[in-house]
């Protein structure tokens, strides 16, 4: 599964997935590790939240995504923040440019 994230991520498309068993369709933007756990930061764009909200930023713990397929969808890149502040990482190992 993180070899098809790390592919996404540098081919800028998008992936889709299942996550708290609901649909979802994202951009991933990085893929990195927060307090020992393997999270992807993605923009949602479709799909189904528990929030309702879309699209929106998402992180998603890795080892709860499932059913993850690439897209042959693409986006441009590099999204502007809101906030203008990014989120920590303890290490990041990937990040679309």
């Amino acid at each position: 599964m993180e070899k098809l994230i790390l592919e996404a991520i540098a081919n800028k498309q998008l992936i889709e997935f299942y996550y708290h068993n609901l649909p979802r369709i994202a951009e991933p933007h990085v893929f990195g590790v927060t307090n020992g756990t393997r999270q992807l930061l993605g923009y949602q764009t479709g799909g189904q939240s528990s929030n309702g909200r879309l699209p929106d930023w998402r992180r998603f713990d890795v080892n709860q995504l499932s059913r993850l397929a690439i897209l042959a969808q693409t986006f441009p890149g590099r999204r502007p923040i809101p906030s203008g502040k990014h989120s920590s990482w303890d290490l990041r190992i990937a990040i679309v440019d």
